[in-house]
């Protein structure tokens, strides 16, 4: 398979929004040596289902004879943080000024930046007054920059819908009339779930077939070889709007069905990797699997540490309370206890994973850093080298709804630096709940 692309169904392609996760700070803080940037190795990247960024069609996927591969699925959600930014302002009555004042020096100040301006140009290599306001007439008539055409309102149906066959959790048949589509923003559940219903922020994993209602080709789907349920955040714009604010109000467990305009989905600029062209509609049905709050943990029968392990105390939705071993010699190597089997998947190298966690020091249980603190869930791809060794190689093979804690020798953690309040040469305690994985 080839290397993974950028993300697409990426940020919402109606307003450039991307958005990554919230809990953006690793467990404990930057790993030693860490900079602003990580380099995930592609051999762990490369089994990413999904599409390319809208506004990337240069970054085609390739065999590794250079061949273009458009049939290999490619990544789905964007974990490209956007930016905040505020607005530059003013204090509107400096000390002394009234605000007729601020006013008549702004206007002062205009004319004669704009005096200096035109001098400048005029005399420079001898151009003419004439010249100058020739190039202003033309400015005025030049044609404004297109903008990003707006996401239509969502329908429940249309004049014409596609015929859907197949039940959750398989993939889909989807057969399109010959008629086109009539550029609505369709969501229609065709069969309801009765897990919990997706919220704004929700972390929410999805498999969904797809296909192009306007040539009639299939689209990479999540249910073919190698594929992978797609993971992400809700109403972030993290997803083209076909998948992002779909599933929105929806109930796990439920299949969608969405017909997405060019609006909805890459915009447009279409999707040339894909051979999706620019009035494009398309046409997705969604399986929603999981649905979870941004402060949810796992639940079910606990199975307590054995004797030489930290004790845990479980406080809800608060971090947990980690007894340690007294008089316990640090370990030299990972040790690992499931306090609650999860049902779920295995958790495989290269998946994103989301997770609850608490974090405290071996020798005494004083905690450092929890995810339950800041009620929001922590995001990484297992083996990816984003977070401690002891972390990927702890929660590799674990399975979806498990409570691990893991023992995490300081050669595995942080080693000999200090980290906030990690004195260096620490072994580590976590309590981690695996709440959902797959491909983000």
């Amino acid at each position: 398979m080839s290397e993974k692309a950028s993300s697409p169904g990426g940020a919402g392609t109606a307003n450039g929004n991307s958005a990554g996760d919230p809990a953006d700070s690793r467990p404990g803080g930057p790993l030693p040596g860490d900079g602003e940037s990580i380099v995930v190795p592609p051999s762990i990247l490369k089994h990413s289902p999904g599409w390319a960024q809208p506004g990337e069609a240069g970054q085609a996927k390739r065999s590794a004879g250079g061949t273009k591969t458009d049939e290999t699925p490619q990544i789905f959600a964007s974990n490209v943080r956007r930016q905040d930014t505020s607005e530059a302002g003013y204090d509107e009555n400096p000390p002394g000024v009234g605000r007729l004042g601020v006013i008549l020096g702004t206007v002062l100040a205009v004319l004669l930046v704009g005096s200096g301006i035109t001098l400048y140009v005029v005399n420079r290599d001898g151009g003419s007054k004439t010249d100058t306001t020739a190039k202003a007439d033309a400015a005025k008539s030049a044609p404004p920059t297109p903008s990003a055409e707006p996401v239509p309102p969502i329908k429940d149906s249309a004049k014409v819908l596609p015929t859907i066959t197949g039940e959750f959790g398989k993939k889909a048949t989807i057969e399109v009339p010959g008629e086109q589509a009539d550029g609505s923003f369709v969501v229609k559940v065709l069969s309801e779930g009765s897990g919990p219903k997706v919220e704004k922020n929700s972390w929410t994993s999805v498999d969904y077939t797809a296909k192009d209602w306007t040539t009639g080709k299939d689209i990479p789907s999540s249910y073919d070889e190698s594929g992978k349920p797609q993971i992400f955040q809700a109403g972030t714009d993290a997803l083209i709007p076909a998948l992002d604010q779909a599933v929105v109000g929806k109930k796990a467990g439920s299949r969608v069905l969405v017909v997405a305009p060019p609006a909805a989905a890459f915009g447009a600029q279409g999707n040339p990797n894909m051979s999706i062209g620019a009035k494009d509609n398309l046409v997705f049905v969604i399986d929603i699997r999981n649905s979870n709050a941004p402060d949810a943990v796992v639940s079910g029968t606990v199975t307590p540490p054995p004797a030489d392990f930290p004790q845990v105390k479980d406080n809800g939705k608060k971090p947990a309370d980690i007894t340690p071993v007294p008089g316990a010699a640090d370990p030299t190597e990972l040790k690992s206890h499931v306090l609650i089997k999860g049902t779920g998947p295995k958790v495989e190298k290269g998946e994103k994973v989301v997770v609850q966690y608490t974090g405290a020091l071996f020798k005494d249980g004083k905690v450092f850093d929890s995810s339950l603190s800041k009620g929001q869930a922590f995001s990484f791809p297992v083996g990816g080298g984003q977070v401690i060794a002891g972390w990927d190689q702890g929660l590799e093979g674990q399975t979806v709804g498990s409570r691990v804690e893991l023992v995490i020798p300081a050669s595995l953690g942080y080693k000999d630096q200090a980290q906030g309040d990690i004195p260096a040469n620490s072994t580590l305690v976590f309590v981690v709940d695996i709440l959902d994985a797959g491909q983000g």
